[in-house]
């Protein structure tokens, strides 16, 4: 029998390919990641420890996970509804409002969070309402969630959009014919479909607000052991010249970004396989 012809490809071959891929990525990411990982083995376990363990660094690990995890929370919400109402219906300014969701990504982060500063300052727009009522969003931990909101609306949205879009209605239309309810049709029938990539954006955005810096310093208020962000944290330990302290509370969040990204994963894995079993 003649040997059988490979397809000619496009782009070159796997062995060329994959080279360039673990050269690109070496330069790239691992590199930069090894040299702070080896900058932090250097250390001695007991100094290692009393750089990432003080009270002062506790503080800033609650704030910034603890407001991380509600604007995820919040955004994965919202966002969802967001994504439904611009793929599903057709609207006036539907392009327009499509094209503020990617503010964040244009807008530089100190823009922002200048911005969000002044509206939620006590004279700001949003501020002189909520100073009477007893809340203070600027220069507090409030502050802090409404500017990762901010932040991480896009990755959620953006995530849900081509799911949605992909949803066939005639599912839907399905189970209403069966006497489903709004609420059963959603947790029955939406939610399964969307859910690894509604997964997906939450841990985007819970990822992109534990690392996030220009749109917090300005509204947060920088206060130690208040409203002080582990970033803000990171930077001030490296304006001090203590490069050991800053690249070990690096490595910790490097650490919990990876752990929450690889959790998600697995449990994205996990409703996939369940779906596929299920059907």
């Amino acid at each position: 029998m003649p040997a059988m012809q490979k397809k000619p490809s496009v782009l070159p071959g796997f062995g060329l390919s994959l080279g360039y891929t673990v050269m690109y990525l070496s330069l790239i990411v691992l590199i930069p990641l090894g040299a702070l990982f080896a900058r932090t083995l250097a250390m001695s376990w007991a100094d290692f420890w009393s750089a990432v363990s003080s009270a002062r660094v506790w503080a800033s690990y609650k704030l910034t996970f603890g407001a991380s995890l509600i604007a995820a929370i919040i955004n994965a919400v919202f966002g969802f509804v967001v994504a439904w109402s611009l793929v599903r219906y057709r609207f006036p300014g539907r392009k327009l409002i499509d094209a503020i969701v990617d503010l964040p990504f244009a807008l530089p982060t100190a823009v922002s969070g200048i911005a969000l500063t002044a509206l939620y300052a006590p004279n700001g727009w949003f501020g002189r309402w909520l100073t009477p009522l007893g809340i203070k969003a600027a220069f507090a931990p409030l502050g802090v969630m409404i500017s990762l909101t901010f932040i991480g609306l896009p990755f959620v949205v953006r995530t849900l959009q081509p799911a949605l879009e992909d949803l066939e209605a005639e599912s839907e239309e399905a189970a209403a014919s069966l006497g489903a309810g709004r609420w059963s049709t959603f947790r029955r029938v939406i939610l399964p479909a969307v859910l690894p990539a509604l997964l997906t954006g939450f841990a985007l955005a819970l990822a992109r607000a534990l690392g996030e810096y220009g749109s917090v310093v300005f509204i947060s208020g920088n206060m130690p052991m208040r409203t002080e962000i582990t970033s803000l944290l990171i930077v001030t330990k490296l304006e001090q010249y203590d490069y050991a302290g800053a690249t070990a509370i690096a490595v910790v969040m490097l650490a919990a970004s990876f752990a929450i990204l690889l959790g998600i994963n697995l449990l994205q894995w996990w409703a996939g396989a369940r779906r596929r079993g299920a059907t």
